[in-house]
């Protein structure tokens, strides 16, 4: 434990950030005794949302002007990471929320009095929101496919029919971003959508191997009204899609998975004992020699994640070109994470596959980051192409 830790002290520069991470700390702790239970019910996390209501957490990334904490992309992941030790569908579900607020915040793309409308929202009640975007035949939308969900202009209004799929916070979304072509136009919108607009309908469709508890089920809108003024943006060509760094907040949510399977792993071998040893299995070379592979990968993972995140915070001028950076931190974590759970449940043996104990839910849980954006083949097509670049 001591190499890590001496990381943590290392990453936690300011005294703020000791105190979030206490509090963050403090929450991981009761959303792991929930964790188990939601998983295996594919039950969204409730009661761990009012308590991140409660202590603030949905408003981290809401600018201060608007009552929001306004925390740097570094401070964000920070707090991913260690929310993740505690339930990994709680902290990439939070992710998705605080994320794309901080991507609001930072690329200006709404109209300012439509996005300080939404951040008093979230300060004084709460509110949720996520982005609508992946639909069951136009694939991921990192790799250029145009929605099927469509936008006429009828009056004042537009009127929205489509199908969308990984709508994660379903149960609890207050506001849908929702992506659609418009029919006029050929272009492709965002559109704030809330709850209450007729003609939405959640299909509880998400029956997963792991972060089941999610709850990213498909989002129905069939003639869903909203005013004209409710199109935020016209998206522009995907080939010219600038580097997103909150999209970081996916691999600190695995590392952390990763991170809560190595300490069950140490935990164990310290307690267990065979008939077949004198001693703890803790003290057999190879089991050492496994812990030491894993705290590697993480110090590895971090040490890149977090020094890429304080380049973006740095450097804002040179965000633009800092696409090929954000997209190998994903690949490099998330991959590690995996292996580094993989090695975790090698340490236990055969009891990490049952369900009394956590390391199969993490080992389920963190394949879902290979699937999240970008692809592992994206990246590398990325990287190579730039290499060839004149």
């Amino acid at each position: 434990m001591r190499s890590l830790q001496s990381i943590d002290d290392l990453l936690i520069k300011y005294k703020w950030q000791e105190e979030i991470l206490q509090k963050a700390n403090e929450l991981k702790e009761r959303f792991a005794k929930r964790a188990g239970y939601n998983d295996e019910k594919a039950r969204f996390p409730f009661e761990n949302f009012e308590e991140l209501k409660k202590e603030g957490f949905v408003q981290l990334t809401v600018p201060k002007k608007y009552g929001g904490d306004e925390i740097t992309l570094y401070d964000f992941l920070l707090i991913q990471e260690k929310i993740a030790e505690g339930d990994g569908a709680t902290s990439l579900s939070l992710g998705w929320h605080n994320g794309i607020v901080m991507n609001i915040r930072d690329s200006n793309k709404w109209d300012e009095e439509k996005f300080s409308r939404l951040c008093k929202e979230i300060v004084k009640k709460g509110k949720f929101i996520n982005s609508c975007a992946t639909e069951p035949t136009s694939g991921s939308p990192a790799r250029g496919g145009k929605p099927k969900t469509t936008a006429k202009r009828e009056g004042n209004s537009w009127i929205i029919n489509g199908h969308k799929t990984f709508t994660s916070l379903a149960p609890i979304l207050d506001y849908f971003i929702v992506t659609a072509t418009i029919e006029e136009t050929g272009e492709v919108g965002e559109f704030l959508v809330p709850k209450e607009a007729s003609g939405i309908h959640i299909e509880e469709t998400w029956n997963t191997i792991g972060m089941r508890a999610t709850r990213s089920d498909d989002l129905i809108l069939k003639n869903v009204k909203v005013a004209v003024d409710q199109m935020l943006t016209i998206r522009g060509d995907m080939g010219n899609k600038q580097p997103q760094g909150w999209l970081l907040h996916i691999p600190a949510c695995y590392i952390g998975i990763a991170k809560a399977a190595r300490d069950y792993a140490v935990q164990f071998a310290k307690s267990y004992q065979p008939q077949s040893l004198p001693h703890p299995i803790s003290e057999v070379p190879e089991v050492r020699r496994k812990v030491a592979e894993i705290d590697i990968e993480l110090m590895k993972s971090r040490h890149f994640m977090y020094h890429v995140a304080s380049l973006w915070d740095q450097y804002p001028e040179k965000r633009r070109e800092m696409g090929e950076e954000l997209a190998a931190v994903k690949y490099v974590v998330t991959n590690s994470a995996v292996k580094i759970v993989d090695i975790a449940m090698r340490i236990v043996g055969g009891q990490s596959l049952m369900k009394s104990h956590p390391l199969e839910r993490y080992y389920r849980d963190v394949r879902a980051g290979l699937h999240n954006p970008p692809a592992d083949d994206l990246t590398f097509m990325k990287i190579g192409n730039k290499a060839f670049m004149s």
